[in-house]
């Protein structure tokens, strides 16, 4: 029976070291005694081949070529043949097939060793790809996001569970029918020249499902190559209840602030009827014009006009607003508002926005206030060198009062600041008197605050007691 490899790889393994290099010490030691005491004196030179074979996987090639000497010299002490002038060619010879034989050995353990390393690595790490692979396919199948891969031609290679449910096919079905008639956008990148490029986007458009319901799928794409033709893969995300809600929600926004411009406009208007109903009244003291008609016309209209403007909107039918955490508007306000900051070279600081108290306010109305300021601050700092902006809030009393600082020029006229339409005011000239009368409405107060260094505004918010909060 043949020594297999195999055999080979466990009798050279490094824990059999000791005990194998002992072994062919051994089989030296006995070769050589046994050569000398045999009678007839017949030599067993040959014999030392196997001792260097079973030593040569353990050792190095000065240590091969220093055991095939030795066992060379024996065999030349002990062997019948008489030292002469053919003893060092003879000698060599039988070194140079000894340390041979080594070399052979130890190149064929050396190449075992290698491609057993090889082959566990190689194991190792079809095992990692592998449990990768599992690990990628359960969090494919489990994500709550379609996920969707096409080849060239447009048709699904994979979809997962959130896929099929998305555009209410049976599960396992989509595969190999063509995108166009889900997601026609997707056609069309595949369609596009860009194919050919790698890329990495998001995109919406309009999903169909097999229904035929429609819905707005956000999608986020990227590309890859492979031996079978390009690849595309894509994220996709059913945004239908999200538009609604921001629809809605900008509705209410939109309701919401004209009811407090209107609210603003009908008490300037109140105020003005005010003024006008003293000086009627002042006209009908005077003699002869208590009993004219256009003064009796004048005073019908500014009735009308009146009543009119008594018509605001009374109180909310919405419920009593609840607190706001001040320190996540501020943080959203420095995310849209800082980086057109950086862009100007100013030094911008938010201080004091931990640990305040929730404030009375609508989330989105405070936030718009804060940005018309800001942007306000920003405009003011286009004029000067050496910008500064500051927002700093702080607790005074039972009130929370946020202040906008910049360094830029102040204001010749600030009691003027707050009065619609104002001339030589950017845009409109509504920011600020629409921004008060946001304010107001949640009890609250805009105002100007001179400062000795640029302009400052502060916004005034009633803080809710810890107990509402607690309760909301």
């Amino acid at each position: 029976m043949g020594v297999r490899v195999d055999d080979i790889q466990i009798l050279y393994s490094p824990n059999l070291r000791g005990r194998v290099l002992a072994a062919s010490a051994f089989l030296i030691l006995a070769i050589a005694l046994a050569d000398w005491k045999i009678e007839p004196n017949v030599s067993l030179g040959f014999l030392y081949l196997l001792p260097i074979l079973l030593a040569a996987g353990f050792l190095n090639r000065w240590q091969i070529l220093l055991t095939a000497a030795v066992c060379a010299i024996l065999r030349e002490v002990f062997s019948p043949f008489t030292w002469d002038a053919e003893g060092i060619p003879r000698l060599v010879m039988v070194m140079t097939a000894f340390a041979g034989s080594g070399f052979f050995v130890r190149e064929l353990v050396r190449n075992r060793q290698r491609a057993m390393e090889h082959l566990s690595e190689l194991e190792q790490q079809i095992g990692l790809r592998r449990e990768a692979q599992e690990q990628l396919r359960l969090l494919v199948e489990s994500s709550p996001a379609a996920i969707l891969t096409l080849d060239g031609a447009g048709k699904i290679q994979l979809a997962n569970e959130a896929a099929h449910e998305m555009l209410e096919c049976e599960e396992g079905s989509l595969e190999g029918q063509p995108i166009e008639p889900y997601l026609p956008v997707l056609s069309m990148v595949l369609g596009s020249e860009r194919i050919a490029e790698t890329f990495r986007t998001t995109m919406e458009g309009i999903g169909r499902r097999s229904s035929g319901e429609i819905f707005l799928a956000q999608m986020w794409v990227s590309n890859y190559a492979t031996v079978s033709g390009p690849r595309l893969a894509a994220i996709i995300f059913d945004a239908s209840e999200q538009l609604r809600d921001q629809e809605e929600s900008g509705l209410h926004r939109l309701l919401h602030s004209s009811r407090v411009l209107m609210g603003a406009v009908s008490h300037e208007v109140r105020n003005l009827c005010a003024a006008m109903e003293v000086v009627c009244a002042n006209l009908r003291r005077a003699p002869g014009l208590a009993e004219s008609e256009d003064l009796q016309a004048l005073g019908t209209l500014v009735e009308g006009l009146k009543r009119i403007a008594s018509a605001e909107p009374g109180p909310r039918a919405e419920a009593r607003l609840s607190g706001v955490d001040l320190g996540e508007v501020l943080e959203e306000l420095r995310i849209i508002l800082e980086p057109s900051l950086r862009e100007l070279e100013a030094s911008v600081g938010w201080e004091g926005a931990e640990d305040l108290p929730p404030v009375r306010a609508e989330r989105s109305g405070l936030l718009q206030v804060f940005l018309n300021l800001g942007q306000n601050c920003r405009r003011a700092l286009e004029r000067v060198d050496e910008k500064r902006f500051t927002v700093r809030a702080s607790l005074e009393g039972c009130r929370v009062v946020v202040r906008f600082h910049n360094n830029g020029p102040g204001i010749a006229e600030p009691e003027h600041l707050f009065q619609p339409f104002q001339a030589g005011a950017e845009g409109t000239g509504l920011g600020l008197y629409v921004s008060r009368a946001i304010v107001r409405s949640f009890s609250g107060n805009l105002t100007y605050e001179r400062v000795a260094d640029g302009c400052c505004f502060a916004v005034e918010l009633e803080a809710v007691p810890v107990q509402e909060a607690v309760l909301a």
